[in-house]
């Protein structure tokens, strides 16, 4: 008989922990507050894991893009409706969602869904719909998680954590944590930033 593994993340400023099957592939796990881990190739202490089937049905959202100049895009603002309630994002979030995007969670490295994804488009925030992040702005970090170096003009909040040794970016719409900023790691990007960014806490939209 198998016993349960309780484990920790490097990534997550949660307190929050979760306990979950562990003969199943991970998925995500939430974490305690570990040291600052601000280079590629994490090594996590954590291991959780759930069933990858079984999911709540996701939000279905409206989003508002505006064409900047030159073709660009900037991120608008969402409606009020996009501060709601703990008990509301609840209710129409899955589970996973929840964990991440309102809790502060973290998913295993290397398992999210954008990881190693490029196609091109818009990465929009998978709680309220508001666009994040543009595909070209995407690279990879060999970190385990999507990064890109620069959000959308005014989509992005940035927060100090609490013990000051990391910033915390969420949506600056409705709140969602999608991870967090680094800088000065070297890598050859315009901004020498990289927003380390959770699968779970996005939703990619394809051009055209």
């Amino acid at each position: 008989m198998v016993s349960n593994l309780l484990r920790i993340s490097p990534l997550s400023s949660s307190n929050s922990i979760l306990l979950l099957n562990p003969t199943t592939k991970p998925i995500f796990f939430s974490t305690l507050r570990r040291p600052l881990h601000s280079h590629p190739s994490p090594r996590p202490t954590s291991l959780f894991n759930t069933h990858p089937n079984v999911l709540s049905p996701k939000p279905t959202v409206t989003t508002t893009v505006k064409r900047g100049f030159r073709g660009g895009i900037v991120a608008m603002a969402a409606p009020a409706s996009a501060q709601k309630s703990e008990e509301e994002w609840r209710a129409i979030l899955s589970p996973e969602q929840f964990q991440i995007l309102r809790q502060k969670g973290t998913e295993y490295p290397g398992t999210g869904e954008y990881d190693k994804f490029y196609e091109e488009g818009i990465y929009n925030c998978a709680g309220c719909g508001t666009p994040l992040y543009k595909s070209t702005t995407k690279f990879n970090s060999g970190c385990g998680w999507p990064a890109f170096y620069e959000g959308l003009p005014g989509a992005i909040n940035r927060t100090p954590d609490p013990d000051g040794m990391r910033i915390e970016i969420t949506c600056a719409a409705c709140g969602g944590h999608l991870g967090h900023v680094f800088k000065n790691e070297g890598f050859p990007t315009p901004t020498n930033e990289r927003h380390c960014v959770n699968s779970i806490s996005l939703k990619f939209v394809p051009a055209n």
